[in-house]
């Protein structure tokens, strides 16, 4: 923060802005620290640094930080509890683990990933038997397997994500999303079969 003492204001980044703000918040020692949306214009290379410095202030002096984010990432990773609002209301709260694996809403679910949503009709059509509305599935949750037969889903898109692939995969219309952290394995266009290992109902 020293390199920024003598520049302009209008000379900062919108990061370094950013980075300057929260600083100035943390000066005057306040018994809570409102921070709305307080990652979203840092770099990368710096955003978790940033946090990580949040965290260990909140360790050392047990400063109760409130962060406003739609980053599931970043509020999974941060938060002690987690508190969801819909409408201007307190939907559900709670362990950001605990909320994460067993959402009590379908509102939550699609909030905190990126999932798949099907119907009661579209979960039949994939053979899975259940009496809910709505059927959510994480992509973490689904396998792919090769087999004699029934391999009925097409890959249509694999999208690079660093450290994993995430496959779109297609099949009667229904898109599936399925993390895949061996490449090469799969092309597009290759039909293969999805294995279940979870699923979420929602009524």
């Amino acid at each position: 923060m020293t390199a920024f003492a003598y520049k302009q204001v209008a000379a900062l980044s919108g990061g370094e802005k950013q980075r300057v703000a929260i600083a100035r918040a943390l000066i005057t020692a306040p018994e809570v620290l409102l921070l709305d949306e307080p990652f979203n214009q840092v770099d990368t290379s710096f955003r978790e640094g940033l946090q990580h410095d949040i965290r260990q202030i909140v360790k050392e002096t047990g400063l109760t930080v409130i962060i406003v984010s739609h980053d599931p990432a970043e509020v999974l990773s941060m938060a002690d509890e987690l508190l969801v609002l819909k409408d201007g209301e307190i939907l559900e709260s709670g362990n950001p683990k605990n909320l994460y694996q067993k959402p009590g809403n379908l509102y939550t679910a699609r909030l905190l990933t990126n999932c798949t949503v099907l119907t009661k009709a579209e979960a039949k059509t994939i053979a899975l038997k259940t009496k809910a509305a709505h059927v959510v599935i994480y992509p973490e949750w689904i396998e792919t397997v090769k087999t004699w037969t029934h391999n009925d889903w097409e890959i249509k898109q694999i999208l690079f994500k660093g450290c994993y692939e995430e496959l779109l995969l297609e099949y009667k219309g229904i898109t599936m999303r399925v993390l895949n952290d061996q490449f090469g394995q799969y092309n597009e266009g290759d039909k293969v079969n999805l294995k279940l290992t979870n699923w979420l109902e929602y009524f």
